[in-house]
């Protein structure tokens, strides 16, 4: 029982990882390699903080929150977009002022605590039926509800990229935007929804610590879970549905330091804590290895469309 309790929350710890590989992946599947994922983390973070505290309103909070992390977002979108600047540096650029908004927004705000009307709204709810089942119920099915919402964006993620014209259209476009192009398709219009949708994930990410998981407003409540998302894309191979999995793997690595601590065990507890951080370069550097024709990145990934070139 004490390892689902384990499992439970690896699952919790997960999801903001869960929201921000989401978001990413669709950056990447419109051809935009987008490093500020950090950033815009941060932002959603220290906004959707402000709101709920401010407002006491959970709706409020996470709407403010995945519009912050849009509206960093449209600005790498504009500028890689645009103005054709380098994809790699303008994202690197975003994660650092990401991290340089929330110090100066967030720092009169250090140390407060969530509302209780949030902190209600976000309690754990056991679903009929589904969280009755043996184990996977209380693992799965005792979350909150934003937890919930984590499931059903997996599945509508995936429903939209490969299910549906849009999702072709966006895919294209990281593929071939000459081609896109070519056929009709407003290549722009897709990439600035796409990186937009994005930051709002992100934001929403963000959030979740600050709102759900810590509850707490600290100094750097992101930690370099930016990072590791970007690393779970390529773990993922660009699939939202292996994205769950590599999230809440990830989440356990994150927790393994705190639930080690009642065990004594002869390696430093600092080991634990920099565990996710030493899968994330393993991972990098296994799935570098792992070249096959159906688990590349998109063609496009990381280059800027000239129309001009055409």
């Amino acid at each position: 029982m004490e390892f689902v309790f384990f499992l439970t929350a690896a699952v919790k710890a997960g999801t903001c990882l869960l929201y921000a590989t989401l978001g990413e992946i669709i950056s990447e599947k419109v051809g935009h390699l987008n490093l500020g994922v950090e950033g815009m983390m941060q932002m959603g973070a220290v906004v959707g903080f402000i709101a709920g505290f401010t407002f006491g309103n959970p709706y409020i909070a996470v709407l403010c929150a995945a519009i912050a992390g849009a509206c960093g977002a449209l600005i790498y979108g504009f500028l890689t977009i645009s103005l054709k600047a380098n994809q790699v540096v303008t994202g690197l650029t975003l994660s650092i002022f990401g991290v340089g908004f929330a110090a100066f927004f967030g720092k009169n705000f250090v140390g407060k605590k969530v509302p209780e009307a949030i902190t209600t709204f976000f309690a754990p709810i056991k679903l009929p039926v589904l969280g009755d089942i043996p184990y996977v119920g209380q693992i799965f099915f005792n979350q909150s509800v934003y937890v919930y919402f984590s499931y059903l964006l997996v599945i509508a993620i995936y429903v939209y990229l490969y299910k549906t014209k849009w999702g072709l259209n966006t895919r294209m476009v990281g593929e071939n935007p000459v081609a896109a192009d070519a056929s009709g398709i407003a290549v722009d219009k897709y990439k600035y929804f796409n990186i937009a949708l994005c930051g709002a994930l992100c934001g929403l990410g963000g959030a979740f610590l600050s709102l759900v998981y810590i509850s707490i407003y600290p100094v750097n409540v992101v930690s370099g879970r930016g990072w590791i998302a970007v690393a779970l894309v390529i773990f993922a191979m660009w699939n939202p549905g292996k994205a769950l999995l590599g999230a809440y793997f990830f989440g356990a690595l994150d927790i393994a330091s705190f639930w080690l601590q009642q065990y004594t065990l002869p390696v430093s507890i600092y080991f634990f804590t920099a565990l996710p951080y030493l899968a994330t370069v393993f991972v990098l550097i296994f799935t570098s290895m792992r070249k096959s024709s159906n688990k590349k990145e998109p063609a496009w990934l990381g280059k800027n469309y000239f129309k001009e070139d055409r």
